[in-house]
């Protein structure tokens, strides 16, 4: 929600509540940091990961109400898609974010099981079956996660699919809180 909304939750959420408890984003996904998004996660330009992460953190402090996670870890992404793009370009992103605010990042916590459709793909209803019970947390981690509150970072959110199927897992393993924090938003009326 913009600052200064009313409430802290948008209508869809009000309806179909996630299962993360808040989503704290740095912009729209619209030009000219969609074409930024991309020039990071296709193109390769990581020197915009620390900008994006400074971004965020800004609008992370700007929240004074939300209290801070106990640690970051990231949207995983498959194998193949690692080893296809070299890196996470959420990893990129949250690196520099945990050192801006002082959190212990656990860049392993989380691992995706199988490959999905890329969820840009897909229509809204589609993407909730599509990760599904992709994501499951490393086994070294799992007392980590009881009674903690954890922040997820990401690149874009669209749906808040992929957040909420995560969220749900976490949450099923004993996080207490889950908080995203995610570069840009796609606005409601593009997807």
């Amino acid at each position: 929600m913009p600052p200064g909304a009313n409430t802290p939750r948008c209508g869809d959420c009000l309806q179909n509540p996630p299962a993360f408890d808040s989503t704290i984003v740095a912009c729209d996904y619209e030009a000219p940091q969609d074409r930024l998004v991309l020039s990071l996660k296709f193109g390769h330009h990581l020197a915009l990961a620390p900008v994006f992460a400074a971004m965020l953190r800004d609008a992370i402090l700007r929240q004074s109400h939300q209290d801070l996670p106990d640690f970051l870890c990231v949207v995983p992404l498959s194998q193949n898609r690692l080893t296809e793009r070299g890196f996470n370009q959420a990893l990129e992103i949250a690196r520099p974010l945990a050192q801006h605010l002082g959190i212990p990042l656990q860049p392993q916590a989380l691992h995706k099981t199988r490959e999905t459709a890329k969820q840009s793909s897909l229509a809204p209803d589609a993407r909730m079956r599509n990760v599904k019970n992709a994501f499951v947390p490393d086994d070294q981690l799992l007392q980590t996660i009881k009674g903690r509150h954890i922040g997820i970072v990401d690149d874009v959110i669209t749906t808040g699919m992929t957040l909420h199927e995560i969220a749900t897992m976490l949450k099923r393993f004993g996080a207490r809180k889950v908080s995203n924090y995610v570069f840009a938003r796609t606005p409601h009326h593009t997807y």
